[in-house]
Protein backbone atom coordinates (compact mmCIF):
# COMPACT_ATOMS: atom_id res chain seq x y z
CA UNK A 1 0.00 0.00 0.00
CA UNK A 2 1.33 3.31 -0.75
CA UNK A 3 1.64 6.34 1.43
CA UNK A 4 -1.57 7.59 -0.13
CA UNK A 5 -3.33 4.83 -0.16
CA UNK A 6 -2.88 4.48 3.33
CA UNK A 7 -3.66 8.06 4.26
CA UNK A 8 -6.70 7.97 2.10
CA UNK A 9 -7.82 4.25 3.88
CA UNK A 10 -7.39 6.08 7.50
CA UNK A 11 -9.22 9.11 6.43
CA UNK A 12 -11.91 6.68 5.55
CA UNK A 13 -12.08 4.85 8.76
CA UNK A 14 -12.42 8.39 10.51
CA UNK A 15 -15.14 10.37 8.78
CA UNK A 16 -17.63 8.10 6.87
CA UNK A 17 -19.85 10.51 5.75
CA UNK A 18 -19.94 14.01 5.16
CA UNK A 19 -16.66 15.70 4.01
CA UNK A 20 -17.49 19.28 4.31
CA UNK A 21 -16.97 20.81 7.59
CA UNK A 22 -20.28 20.94 9.31
CA UNK A 23 -20.49 24.56 10.09
CA UNK A 24 -19.72 25.81 6.53
CA UNK A 25 -22.71 25.45 4.02
CA UNK A 26 -20.58 26.24 0.38
CA UNK A 27 -20.35 23.25 -2.06
CA UNK A 28 -16.51 21.36 -1.51
CA UNK A 29 -15.03 23.49 -4.58
CA UNK A 30 -16.27 26.74 -3.29
CA UNK A 31 -14.65 25.87 -0.63
CA UNK A 32 -11.19 25.06 -1.66
CA UNK A 33 -11.95 28.07 -3.67
CA UNK A 34 -12.37 30.41 -1.12
CA UNK A 35 -9.56 28.83 1.36
CA UNK A 36 -6.84 28.80 -1.27
CA UNK A 37 -7.48 32.63 -2.13
CA UNK A 38 -7.81 33.61 1.47
CA UNK A 39 -3.81 32.44 1.83
CA UNK A 40 -3.21 35.11 -0.89
CA UNK A 41 -5.19 37.48 0.61
CA UNK A 42 -3.36 37.58 3.61
CA UNK A 43 -0.23 38.34 1.53
CA UNK A 44 -1.61 41.31 0.03
CA UNK A 45 -0.04 43.56 1.95
CA UNK A 46 3.24 42.54 2.13
CA UNK A 47 6.60 43.44 -0.39
CA UNK A 48 8.75 41.23 -1.85
CA UNK A 49 11.01 41.03 0.58
CA UNK A 50 8.54 40.13 3.68
CA UNK A 51 7.91 36.97 2.08
CA UNK A 52 11.59 35.52 2.84
CA UNK A 53 11.83 36.27 6.65
CA UNK A 54 13.11 33.59 9.24
CA UNK A 55 14.18 34.79 12.59
CA UNK A 56 14.33 31.31 14.29
CA UNK A 57 14.27 27.79 13.40
CA UNK A 58 10.34 27.37 14.87
CA UNK A 59 9.07 29.73 12.50
CA UNK A 60 9.00 29.69 8.42
CA UNK A 61 8.86 32.08 5.91
CA UNK A 62 5.72 33.19 4.08
CA UNK A 63 7.13 31.62 0.97
CA UNK A 64 7.59 28.32 2.77
CA UNK A 65 3.87 28.50 3.68
CA UNK A 66 2.52 29.26 0.30
CA UNK A 67 4.10 26.40 -1.47
CA UNK A 68 4.22 23.64 1.55
CA UNK A 69 0.17 23.52 1.43
CA UNK A 70 0.42 23.55 -2.25
CA UNK A 71 2.92 20.43 -2.11
CA UNK A 72 -0.12 18.73 0.19
CA UNK A 73 -2.49 18.19 -2.27
CA UNK A 74 0.61 17.14 -4.72
CA UNK A 75 2.05 14.97 -2.56
CA UNK A 76 -0.59 13.19 -1.29
CA UNK A 77 -3.66 13.66 -4.03
CA UNK A 78 -1.92 15.08 -7.68
CA UNK A 79 0.86 12.34 -7.80
CA UNK A 80 -1.47 9.20 -7.54
CA UNK A 81 -3.03 9.91 -10.47
CA UNK A 82 -1.47 8.62 -13.31
CA UNK A 83 -1.63 11.27 -16.06
CA UNK A 84 -0.10 13.97 -13.74
CA UNK A 85 3.18 15.55 -14.44
CA UNK A 86 4.78 17.09 -11.02
CA UNK A 87 5.98 20.94 -11.31
CA UNK A 88 9.05 20.39 -10.31
CA UNK A 89 11.03 17.56 -8.93
CA UNK A 90 12.44 18.81 -6.26
CA UNK A 91 9.94 20.77 -4.60
CA UNK A 92 9.06 17.50 -2.71
CA UNK A 93 12.58 17.50 -0.83
CA UNK A 94 12.01 21.65 -0.50
CA UNK A 95 8.76 21.70 0.86
CA UNK A 96 8.01 18.72 3.05
CA UNK A 97 7.83 19.70 6.55
CA UNK A 98 8.25 16.49 8.43
CA UNK A 99 6.81 13.41 6.80
CA UNK A 100 9.64 10.94 6.83
CA UNK A 101 7.55 8.44 4.93
CA UNK A 102 7.75 10.77 2.55
CA UNK A 103 11.27 11.26 1.72
CA UNK A 104 14.20 13.93 3.13
CA UNK A 105 13.04 17.52 4.02
CA UNK A 106 15.49 20.10 3.24
CA UNK A 107 16.41 21.95 6.98
CA UNK A 108 13.73 23.46 9.03
CA UNK A 109 16.07 26.17 10.06
CA UNK A 110 17.42 27.04 6.34
CA UNK A 111 13.97 28.09 5.06
CA UNK A 112 14.94 31.46 5.25
CA UNK A 113 17.98 31.53 3.33
CA UNK A 114 16.25 29.89 0.00
CA UNK A 115 16.02 32.53 -2.54
CA UNK A 116 14.69 30.50 -5.41
CA UNK A 117 12.35 29.21 -5.89
CA UNK A 118 11.01 32.82 -6.31
CA UNK A 119 8.08 34.36 -4.91
CA UNK A 120 6.39 34.35 -8.42
CA UNK A 121 7.52 30.69 -8.66
CA UNK A 122 5.35 29.82 -5.67
CA UNK A 123 2.57 31.38 -7.01
CA UNK A 124 2.97 30.10 -10.14
CA UNK A 125 3.07 26.62 -8.84
CA UNK A 126 0.01 27.49 -6.32
CA UNK A 127 -2.03 28.42 -9.85
CA UNK A 128 -0.56 25.09 -11.53
CA UNK A 129 -1.98 22.58 -8.59
CA UNK A 130 -5.20 24.22 -8.01
CA UNK A 131 -6.11 24.34 -11.93
CA UNK A 132 -5.16 20.11 -11.45
CA UNK A 133 -7.59 19.59 -8.02
CA UNK A 134 -10.52 21.75 -9.78
CA UNK A 135 -9.95 19.38 -12.93
CA UNK A 136 -10.91 16.83 -10.38
CA UNK A 137 -14.02 18.07 -9.15
CA UNK A 138 -14.97 17.72 -13.47
CA UNK A 139 -13.87 14.16 -13.45
CA UNK A 140 -16.20 11.50 -13.14
CA UNK A 141 -17.77 10.62 -9.75
CA UNK A 142 -15.74 7.76 -9.01
CA UNK A 143 -12.42 9.93 -9.48
CA UNK A 144 -14.01 12.71 -7.12
CA UNK A 145 -14.70 10.23 -4.33
CA UNK A 146 -11.39 8.53 -4.16
CA UNK A 147 -9.90 12.05 -3.08
CA UNK A 148 -12.58 13.84 -1.51
CA UNK A 149 -11.46 13.05 1.97
CA UNK A 150 -8.07 14.09 0.96
CA UNK A 151 -8.81 17.26 0.11
CA UNK A 152 -10.70 18.27 2.81
CA UNK A 153 -7.30 17.23 4.85
CA UNK A 154 -5.45 19.43 2.82
CA UNK A 155 -7.90 22.38 3.14
CA UNK A 156 -8.00 22.52 6.78
CA UNK A 157 -4.18 21.81 6.81
CA UNK A 158 -4.21 24.92 4.88
CA UNK A 159 -6.18 26.68 7.53
CA UNK A 160 -3.71 26.14 9.73
CA UNK A 161 -1.06 27.43 8.29
CA UNK A 162 -2.68 30.78 7.32
CA UNK A 163 -2.48 31.09 11.36
CA UNK A 164 0.99 30.49 11.51
CA UNK A 165 1.54 32.48 8.36
CA UNK A 166 0.64 35.67 10.65
CA UNK A 167 1.92 34.64 14.17
CA UNK A 168 5.70 33.72 11.83
CA UNK A 169 5.35 36.62 10.44
CA UNK A 170 4.58 38.69 13.89
CA UNK A 171 7.63 36.92 15.11
CA UNK A 172 10.38 37.66 11.85
CA UNK A 173 9.25 41.77 11.81
CA UNK A 174 8.89 41.91 15.36
CA UNK A 175 13.39 41.95 15.55
CA UNK A 176 13.20 44.78 13.14
CA UNK A 177 13.46 48.18 15.04
CA UNK A 178 11.38 49.82 12.76
CA UNK A 179 8.00 47.39 13.85
CA UNK A 180 6.83 47.05 10.33
CA UNK A 181 2.92 46.90 10.22
CA UNK A 182 0.90 44.42 8.92
CA UNK A 183 -2.53 45.76 9.02
CA UNK A 184 -3.75 48.83 10.31
CA UNK A 185 -6.06 48.65 13.09
CA UNK A 186 -9.74 47.57 13.12
CA UNK A 187 -11.88 47.39 15.82
CA UNK A 188 -15.59 46.16 15.69
CA UNK A 189 -18.00 48.69 17.54
CA UNK A 190 -17.87 48.62 21.17
CA UNK A 191 -14.36 47.20 21.53
CA UNK A 192 -11.69 49.51 20.82
CA UNK A 193 -9.36 50.24 23.77
CA UNK A 194 -10.66 53.25 26.18
CA UNK A 195 -7.85 54.80 27.75
CA UNK A 196 -10.75 57.56 29.94
CA UNK A 197 -12.00 53.79 31.31
CA UNK A 198 -8.41 51.97 31.52
CA UNK A 199 -9.48 50.40 34.83
CA UNK A 200 -12.96 49.37 33.65
CA UNK A 201 -12.43 45.63 33.20
CA UNK A 202 -15.40 43.05 33.25
CA UNK A 203 -15.36 41.67 36.57
CA UNK A 204 -14.01 38.00 36.93
CA UNK A 205 -15.84 35.73 38.07
CA UNK A 206 -16.12 32.18 37.95
CA UNK A 207 -19.10 30.00 37.14
CA UNK A 208 -19.59 26.29 38.83
CA UNK A 209 -20.07 23.12 36.47
CA UNK A 210 -21.42 19.81 37.85
CA UNK A 211 -18.99 17.04 37.55
CA UNK A 212 -19.96 13.32 36.11
CA UNK A 213 -19.37 11.22 33.08
CA UNK A 214 -19.35 12.95 30.01
CA UNK A 215 -18.09 12.24 26.38
CA UNK A 216 -15.28 13.92 24.82
CA UNK A 217 -14.11 13.84 21.75
CA UNK A 218 -15.75 14.53 18.37
CA UNK A 219 -19.08 13.12 17.70
CA UNK A 220 -21.20 12.77 14.26
CA UNK A 221 -20.27 13.03 10.53
CA UNK A 222 -18.04 16.45 9.47
CA UNK A 223 -14.35 16.22 9.44
CA UNK A 224 -12.13 16.18 12.53
CA UNK A 225 -8.45 15.42 12.98
CA UNK A 226 -7.20 12.14 13.87
CA UNK A 227 -6.14 13.65 17.61
CA UNK A 228 -10.03 13.92 18.23
CA UNK A 229 -11.08 10.55 18.29
CA UNK A 230 -11.98 8.28 19.28
CA UNK A 231 -15.42 9.37 21.13
CA UNK A 232 -15.24 8.16 24.68
CA UNK A 233 -16.28 8.73 28.10
CA UNK A 234 -14.24 10.38 31.60
CA UNK A 235 -15.43 11.53 34.50
CA UNK A 236 -14.23 15.12 36.25
CA UNK A 237 -15.30 16.52 39.36
CA UNK A 238 -17.11 19.67 40.19
CA UNK A 239 -15.10 22.76 39.13
CA UNK A 240 -15.54 26.41 38.53
CA UNK A 241 -14.32 27.94 35.22
CA UNK A 242 -13.43 31.50 34.87
CA UNK A 243 -16.08 34.10 32.67
CA UNK A 244 -13.10 35.15 30.62
CA UNK A 245 -9.60 35.57 29.86
CA UNK A 246 -7.14 37.36 31.84
CA UNK A 247 -6.28 40.52 31.24
CA UNK A 248 -2.95 42.54 30.44
CA UNK A 249 -4.00 44.56 33.66
CA UNK A 250 -4.22 41.78 35.51
CA UNK A 251 -1.08 40.19 34.67
CA UNK A 252 0.89 43.20 35.34
CA UNK A 253 -0.04 42.85 38.89
CA UNK A 254 2.03 39.92 39.01
CA UNK A 255 4.91 41.29 37.23
CA UNK A 256 4.35 44.23 39.74
CA UNK A 257 4.21 42.07 42.60
CA UNK A 258 7.41 40.41 41.28
CA UNK A 259 6.13 37.03 40.06
CA UNK A 260 9.04 36.49 37.96
CA UNK A 261 11.26 36.23 40.83
CA UNK A 262 9.08 34.13 42.89
CA UNK A 263 10.65 30.50 42.12
CA UNK A 264 7.70 29.21 44.71
CA UNK A 265 5.22 30.27 41.49
CA UNK A 266 7.12 28.31 38.98
CA UNK A 267 7.19 24.91 37.84
CA UNK A 268 11.32 23.56 37.93
CA UNK A 269 11.35 23.70 33.92
CA UNK A 270 9.67 26.98 34.33
CA UNK A 271 11.93 28.21 36.93
CA UNK A 272 14.86 27.18 34.44
CA UNK A 273 13.57 28.69 31.51
CA UNK A 274 12.64 32.09 33.09
CA UNK A 275 15.92 32.19 34.61
CA UNK A 276 18.32 30.96 31.09
CA UNK A 277 16.32 33.59 29.13
CA UNK A 278 16.46 36.51 31.52
CA UNK A 279 12.15 36.16 30.71
CA UNK A 280 10.54 39.64 32.73
CA UNK A 281 7.59 39.66 30.71
CA UNK A 282 5.38 38.36 27.80
CA UNK A 283 6.55 37.97 24.34
CA UNK A 284 6.83 41.84 22.46
CA UNK A 285 6.68 43.42 25.62
CA UNK A 286 8.53 46.61 26.33
CA UNK A 287 9.09 48.93 29.09
CA UNK A 288 10.19 52.49 28.32
CA UNK A 289 10.37 56.01 29.73
CA UNK A 290 8.67 58.73 27.89
CA UNK A 291 10.64 61.93 28.33
CA UNK A 292 11.24 61.56 31.74
CA UNK A 293 8.28 60.41 32.84
CA UNK A 294 7.37 56.81 34.93
CA UNK A 295 7.73 53.96 32.53
CA UNK A 296 5.29 52.98 30.35
CA UNK A 297 4.87 49.05 29.04
CA UNK A 298 4.35 49.02 25.41
CA UNK A 299 3.33 46.06 23.25
CA UNK A 300 4.64 45.17 19.29
CA UNK A 301 1.39 43.85 17.38
CA UNK A 302 0.71 43.27 13.64
CA UNK A 303 -1.69 46.43 13.61
CA UNK A 304 2.01 48.26 14.97
CA UNK A 305 4.26 49.49 17.78
CA UNK A 306 1.88 50.81 20.62
CA UNK A 307 1.24 51.08 24.52
CA UNK A 308 0.14 48.68 26.05
CA UNK A 309 -4.13 48.36 26.71
CA UNK A 310 -4.92 47.45 29.94
CA UNK A 311 -8.65 45.66 29.15
CA UNK A 312 -7.53 43.48 26.50
CA UNK A 313 -6.64 39.98 27.38
CA UNK A 314 -2.74 39.38 27.92
CA UNK A 315 -1.32 37.34 25.09
CA UNK A 316 1.85 35.63 24.35
CA UNK A 317 2.41 33.50 26.91
CA UNK A 318 3.94 30.17 27.72
CA UNK A 319 2.10 27.36 29.63
CA UNK A 320 5.26 28.03 31.96
CA UNK A 321 3.95 31.73 32.55
CA UNK A 322 0.11 30.88 32.35
CA UNK A 323 0.46 28.02 34.91
CA UNK A 324 2.82 30.67 37.49
CA UNK A 325 0.44 33.14 37.03
CA UNK A 326 -2.76 31.20 38.13
CA UNK A 327 -0.45 29.89 40.99
CA UNK A 328 -0.11 33.40 42.06
CA UNK A 329 -3.62 33.92 41.90
CA UNK A 330 -4.46 30.90 44.18
CA UNK A 331 -5.84 29.26 41.14
CA UNK A 332 -5.39 26.86 38.24
CA UNK A 333 -5.75 26.30 34.85
CA UNK A 334 -8.29 23.99 33.51
CA UNK A 335 -8.07 20.43 32.55
CA UNK A 336 -9.16 20.30 28.55
CA UNK A 337 -11.89 18.17 29.56
CA UNK A 338 -13.43 20.93 31.94
CA UNK A 339 -12.27 23.55 29.08
CA UNK A 340 -14.74 21.19 26.61
CA UNK A 341 -17.52 20.95 29.43
CA UNK A 342 -18.30 24.12 29.84
CA UNK A 343 -17.86 24.88 25.98
CA UNK A 344 -20.66 22.37 25.17
CA UNK A 345 -23.59 23.25 23.18
CA UNK A 346 -22.43 26.87 22.85
CA UNK A 347 -21.96 28.65 19.33
CA UNK A 348 -18.53 29.48 18.10
CA UNK A 349 -18.44 33.10 18.75
CA UNK A 350 -15.66 35.83 19.53
CA UNK A 351 -12.53 37.47 17.55
CA UNK A 352 -11.21 35.34 14.71
CA UNK A 353 -9.25 36.25 11.66
CA UNK A 354 -12.08 37.72 9.93
CA UNK A 355 -12.46 40.67 12.24
CA UNK A 356 -9.56 41.93 10.54
CA UNK A 357 -8.43 42.78 14.25
CA UNK A 358 -5.32 40.39 14.30
CA UNK A 359 -4.79 41.19 18.49
CA UNK A 360 -7.20 40.12 21.16
CA UNK A 361 -10.00 42.61 21.94
CA UNK A 362 -11.57 43.89 25.13
CA UNK A 363 -14.70 42.45 26.36
CA UNK A 364 -18.02 44.39 25.71
CA UNK A 365 -20.77 42.06 27.50
CA UNK A 366 -23.42 43.90 25.00
CA UNK A 367 -21.38 43.04 21.75
CA UNK A 368 -22.76 40.57 19.59
CA UNK A 369 -19.32 38.71 19.23
CA UNK A 370 -20.11 36.96 22.71
CA UNK A 371 -22.53 34.76 23.91
CA UNK A 372 -25.20 36.46 26.33
CA UNK A 373 -24.49 33.95 28.82
CA UNK A 374 -21.89 34.42 31.77
CA UNK A 375 -19.20 32.93 29.59
CA UNK A 376 -16.85 34.87 27.37
CA UNK A 377 -14.02 34.14 25.13
CA UNK A 378 -13.71 30.89 24.83
CA UNK A 379 -13.48 31.11 21.43
CA UNK A 380 -11.21 33.33 19.66
CA UNK A 381 -9.52 35.93 20.67
CA UNK A 382 -6.23 33.64 22.28
CA UNK A 383 -5.35 29.82 21.95
CA UNK A 384 -6.02 29.05 26.26
CA UNK A 385 -3.66 27.07 27.85
CA UNK A 386 -4.64 23.85 29.85
CA UNK A 387 -3.16 21.54 32.13
CA UNK A 388 -3.29 18.39 30.08
CA UNK A 389 -0.30 17.22 28.23
CA UNK A 390 -1.09 16.43 24.71
CA UNK A 391 -1.43 12.06 24.90
CA UNK A 392 -3.50 10.49 22.91
CA UNK A 393 -7.47 9.36 23.94
CA UNK A 394 -8.35 5.98 25.07
CA UNK A 395 -7.98 3.85 22.42
CA UNK A 396 -6.59 5.96 19.89
CA UNK A 397 -5.09 4.10 16.96
CA UNK A 398 -2.02 5.54 15.06
CA UNK A 399 -3.15 5.60 11.34
CA UNK A 400 -0.84 4.26 9.05
CA UNK A 401 1.41 5.27 6.13
CA UNK A 402 2.59 9.44 6.37
CA UNK A 403 -0.97 10.54 7.86
CA UNK A 404 -0.07 8.58 11.25
CA UNK A 405 2.82 11.86 11.25
CA UNK A 406 0.15 14.44 11.34
CA UNK A 407 -0.51 14.41 14.84
CA UNK A 408 0.10 11.14 16.53
CA UNK A 409 4.06 11.39 16.49
CA UNK A 410 3.80 14.80 18.43
CA UNK A 411 1.95 13.21 21.53
CA UNK A 412 4.91 13.84 23.47
CA UNK A 413 6.27 16.53 25.79
CA UNK A 414 3.69 19.06 24.85
CA UNK A 415 0.38 20.54 26.07
CA UNK A 416 -3.06 20.96 24.98
CA UNK A 417 -4.82 24.60 23.76
CA UNK A 418 -8.63 24.87 23.33
CA UNK A 419 -10.70 27.48 21.51
CA UNK A 420 -8.42 29.37 18.75
CA UNK A 421 -7.16 32.65 18.53
CA UNK A 422 -7.78 35.99 16.89
CA UNK A 423 -5.89 34.37 13.59
CA UNK A 424 -7.64 31.54 13.83
CA UNK A 425 -10.41 31.04 10.99
CA UNK A 426 -13.60 30.70 12.21
CA UNK A 427 -14.83 27.83 10.15
CA UNK A 428 -11.81 25.67 11.12
CA UNK A 429 -12.44 25.16 14.99
CA UNK A 430 -14.87 22.78 16.53
CA UNK A 431 -15.44 22.40 20.56
CA UNK A 432 -13.32 19.66 20.10
CA UNK A 433 -10.15 20.67 18.40
CA UNK A 434 -6.76 20.11 20.24
CA UNK A 435 -4.13 22.46 19.28
CA UNK A 436 -0.88 21.57 21.17
CA UNK A 437 2.38 23.71 21.76
CA UNK A 438 5.97 22.82 23.77
CA UNK A 439 5.35 24.78 27.18
CA UNK A 440 7.81 27.49 26.34
CA UNK A 441 6.28 28.06 23.56
CA UNK A 442 4.53 31.83 23.34
CA UNK A 443 4.59 33.11 19.88
CA UNK A 444 1.47 31.92 19.20
CA UNK A 445 -1.58 34.11 20.33
CA UNK A 446 -1.62 32.21 23.65
CA UNK A 447 -3.83 33.53 26.62
CA UNK A 448 -5.13 32.57 30.43
CA UNK A 449 -8.33 31.11 31.59
CA UNK A 450 -8.37 30.19 35.11
CA UNK A 451 -10.06 27.20 37.28
CA UNK A 452 -10.47 25.90 40.68
CA UNK A 453 -12.27 22.95 42.37
CA UNK A 454 -15.99 23.31 43.37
Amino acid sequence: MSTAEALLHSLRQQTKTGHTHSDEPDSLPNRYLRIRQQSLKLCQELEIEDFELQAADFVSPIKWHLAHTSWFFETFILKNISDYRIFHPQFEYLFNSYYNAVGKQYPRNKRGIMSRPTVSEVKSYRQYIDQKILALFDSDDEILDEYKELIVLGLNHEQQHQELMLTDLKYNLSFNPLYPIYAKAKFPEGHEPNSEQADCIMPLDFIEFGGGIYNFGKKGNGFSFDNETPRHQALINDFRLANRLITNAEYCEFIDNGGYQDSSLWLADGWSWVKNNNITAPLYWHLESDDGQPSQRYEFRLTGYGQLHPQQPVTHVSFYEADAFARWAGKRLPTEYEWEVASKKREIKGTFVESLSFHPLMINPASKHYPKDGMKQLFGDCWQWTQSSYAPYPQFKTPEGAVGEYNAKFMCNQMVLRGGSCVSPRDHLRTTYRNFFYPQDRWQFTGIRLAEDA
